[in-house]
């Protein structure tokens, strides 16, 4: 079938024949106007596709270009601190060959002894409630011990400890019978806190058995049926006194042994019957009874209840 028609441009005339492949136009020159058509959307289609493989060739050669990119630079700091490494440890070297070996251990032996010297100050300020206190003096640090038996302030001591290498005691005021040199050798030079402490606990436990040997010579001598014996240190003590029981007296001796010296109680107590007949079974518990209570109250103590059950006795009497 044919048909003829103008075309939009140039008055060109256009066929249009039925060919086996479909419908074609056929120009004025005898062209075929469908294969051109067809070759330039092929050209087209080409040309679109170039473009997007050589945009997707550049996204894929960027990252590339920036990996080599942070590669370089971080060859580059790697280098430096190469250098800097190097040029520290050159300066180094040159600042310890300039000072002597003396010189050095001088200065940390002086931190040291700073050290330590600001230990002595904190523990004194952590414990001035427990009767430790002190001062800082230019050798060192003068520390005071006060002493206490059940909340009575007695004595107090001193010890001047002179902060240097080794640490030495300068002056003391503690009593000679106490382990003042075993207890430095043990824990002077290696724990100074350990020291003070150990100390305290020697000095409080004397100035107790002391205070209690004062108050029973003083508050209770008309129960003694002669003087209290005592040493020195007031761990051995031995006297006699008069016990009464049901209006009979006798007179019983007792021995009390402090074998731990940081301890305010007895750790052997003897209490024996002084006369000559043998004691009834209710005195013979009545001399137990006394042992148990020396080795379990302090001596005035004890003495202060023979005083009240005698008030008591007297008391019944009168009425």
């Amino acid at each position: 079938m044919l048909g003829s028609g103008r075309g939009p441009e140039r008055g060109h005339v256009f066929v249009r024949t039925l060919g086996p492949t479909g419908w074609g136009f056929e120009g004025e020159d005898g062209g075929n106007s469908s294969l051109g058509c067809v070759s330039q959307r092929r050209g087209g289609v080409l040309a679109h596709l170039e473009r997007l493989e050589a945009k997707s060739r550049k996204k894929f050669e960027e990252p590339q270009g920036a990996e080599s990119a942070l590669g370089s630079k971080i060859r580059k700091l790697r280098s430096l601190r190469d250098k800097l490494r190097a040029e520290v440890q050159r300066r180094q070297a040159r600042v310890e060959a300039s000072v002597e070996p003396d010189q050095t251990f001088e200065v940390s032996e002086q931190e040291v002894l700073e050290t330590k010297r600001e230990n002595v100050k904190s523990i004194l300020q952590a414990y001035r409630f427990t009767g430790l206190s002190g001062k800082l003096t230019s050798r060192g640090v003068c520390v005071s011990i006060s002493t206490a038996f059940e909340g009575t302030l007695l004595d107090s001591y001193f010890v001047d400890i002179v902060i240097q290498k080794p640490l030495r005691i300068h002056h003391h005021s503690i009593p000679v019978f106490i382990p003042l040199e075993e207890i430095s050798a043990k824990y002077l030079q290696t724990n100074i806190q350990h020291f003070l402490f150990s100390l305290c606990e020697y000095l409080n436990a004397y100035s107790g058995r002391k205070y209690q040997a004062d108050r029973l010579q003083r508050d209770f001598a008309a129960f003694l049926a002669g003087p209290l014996q005592r040493n020195s240190l007031c761990n051995l003590l031995s006297f006699t006194y008069k016990a009464e029981r049901s209006g009979q007296s006798f007179p019983l001796c007792a021995r009390l042994l402090y074998k731990d010296i940081t301890r305010t109680l007895p750790t052997d107590v003897t209490v024996t019957y002084q006369g000559m007949d043998a004691l009834s079974t209710s005195w013979e518990e009545e001399r137990a009874s006394h042992e148990n209570l020396f080795c379990t109250k302090p001596l005035h103590q004890v003495f202060a209840s023979f005083a009240r059950r005698e008030d008591k006795l007297d008391m019944n009497l009168i009425y």
